[in-house]
């Protein structure tokens, strides 16, 4: 092969990936969230996470997120909604969602400003409807890599060093699990920064409860 030729097999090569990468991006169906301080549309990436979206998709299908609230805001963190009404009452939901964390940071989806994640319990295999929108890098939401091998000959985690660990006790530790980030903001970072600095405080058993309620008055897909 020519050098004039590996150079056009290298363009045509590097158009087909850029060709591939448009083309997920115009797939990507997108929702608008009409709330009570502007709109905010995201993106949301089934090739990435797609039982995350599924089940995300199905609840804006089914009105499930008209008229809930941000029910938990923490500036310099996120912003938090999908499940409680005015009242901190909590709606009805399916059944959780498989946790996609690990495949989705394969992918390239961290906990970024901006970027969607599930909100869950401490069970990694709780998530159901409730979702939350980052308003800083947090890194340490991100689900851990876990090196090759098994067992892992050498694994740090929280300072700490283990070595020669069984990987199937590290693919179940909970705490390495982390959140599964499935889209991000794609307009209405305005608003999602307005909602940020609301004046928070306790009401009942929650806390950083918006004094003023917020609304998400509805999820509509719109691609």
């Amino acid at each position: 092969m020519t050098g004039l030729t590996r150079r056009l097999a290298l363009a045509a090569s590097c158009a087909a990936i850029l060709g591939a990468t448009a083309a997920q991006a115009q797939d990507a169906p997108r929702v608008k969230l009409a709330t009570t301080m502007g709109d905010i549309v995201v993106e949301v990436y089934p090739d990435k996470a797609p039982k995350t979206v599924a089940n995300f998709l199905q609840y804006v299908r089914d009105k499930h997120y008209d008229g809930t609230v941000f029910h938990r805001v923490i500036d310099n963190f996120m912003i938090q909604t999908g499940g409680m009404d005015e009242n901190m009452v909590e709606r009805k939901t399916r059944a959780p969602v498989q946790h996609e964390g690990r495949e989705a940071l394969a992918k390239g989806l961290k906990n970024t400003v901006g970027t969607l994640a599930m909100a869950r319990t401490n069970d990694p295999q709780s998530a159901t409807a409730q979702f939350f929108i980052n308003v800083k890098d947090n890194a340490f939401l991100d689900p851990t890599a876990i090196p090759p091998g098994d067992p892992v000959p050498k694994f740090e985690y929280g300072g700490r060093t283990y070595e020669n660990v069984s990987r199937a006790q590290l693919e179940r530790a909970p705490q390495l699990f982390g959140y599964t980030v499935f889209g991000k903001v794609v307009s209405g970072m305005d608003v999602v920064n307005k909602i940020k600095s609301v004046p928070t405080g306790q009401k009942g058993a929650h806390g950083d409860v918006p004094r003023t309620p917020v609304f998400l008055t509805s999820a509509t897909l719109v691609k």
